[in-house]
């Protein structure tokens, strides 16, 4: 596996779920940060993208109960979505990433939750993607040797 590098040279930014509810929810406290760094990263001519599995969390969040107090309805969620979706690639969920997911629950014996972060690592590694913008970077430090994490925070 690739070593990350500090200037990745990659063209494409896989977005956490964490962060695109922080720049969908304009009530969010890091509503702004998020949106701001997402328009950096565009200007810079990186392509955002995505998986099902983040399309399926952010759908779990903003139907499940408020977020910063806002409540979406489910054809709001959806078309929030669709937003998404329409302005990133969305990465395949194959066997290939299957495969990839279970070398890295081995090689950095992950359990429990922790498999969903790293369903997301296998899903960029699958499709070429070394570089993460997430607003949780503690979740992916273990993947600091293969993958870029860049850390969006308030």
């Amino acid at each position: 596996m690739m070593a990350a590098e500090s200037t990745p040279p990659e063209s494409e930014l896989f977005l956490d779920t964490s962060l695109i509810i922080a720049a969908t929810v304009d009530v969010h406290p890091a509503h702004q940060v998020a949106t701001s760094y997402i328009d950096k990263v565009v200007s810079g001519g990186l392509e955002l993208c995505i998986s099902p599995q983040v399309c399926r969390e952010f759908l779990v969040v903003l139907t499940r109960q408020p977020v910063s107090e806002r409540v979406f309805g489910l054809d709001e969620a959806l078309s929030a979505l669709r937003v998404w979706t329409t302005g990133c690639r969305v990465l395949e969920e194959n066997a290939g990433v299957l495969e990839q997911l279970l070398s890295l629950v081995q090689d950095h014996q992950v359990r429990g939750k922790q498999v969903h972060d790293c369903n997301i690592v296998a899903t960029m590694l699958a499709n070429g993607v070394r570089r993460l913008a997430t607003r949780n970077a503690s979740d992916f430090k273990r993947y600091a040797g293969i993958i870029h994490v860049d850390d969006v925070c308030e």
